[in-house]
């Protein structure tokens, strides 16, 4: 299934002004760079974020969160955020500003 095209386009929406920015297809999705770091992604209907470590143990006590897992391997610094719990625009920008402040923490890449 490839990623959802509503949520795709409200998470392009929140992000079409960020500085640094870049989409390109990752995961069967879309996934949203910030100086070349993944902030947030669209795989199927889930929102993908990168979080960190400490960032992905705190988010996984929110409902509607669950590990990344594409593989079989758990990746221990993301989180897939189920579109149930993205209803409100609010709640989406919350969660994309999340993995945003994230991606600015790392270095930038080329």
């Amino acid at each position: 299934m490839p990623a959802d095209p509503v949520l795709t386009e409200r998470v392009r929406s929140l992000m079409k002004r960020r500085k640094g920015l870049r989409e390109q297809k990752m995961f069967g999705g879309v996934a949203f760079m910030i100086s070349g770091n993944m902030a947030c992604g669209v795989a199927n209907d889930d929102l993908c974020l990168r979080l960190g470590k400490e960032g992905t143990d705190k988010a996984l006590k929110a409902r509607g969160v669950r590990p990344m897992n594409f593989t079989g391997k758990v990746i221990s610094t993301m989180v897939f955020v189920s579109a149930d719990v993205l209803k409100s625009d609010d709640t989406l920008r919350a969660w994309v500003d999340k993995g945003v402040k994230f991606a600015r923490t790392l270095p930038a890449k080329e």
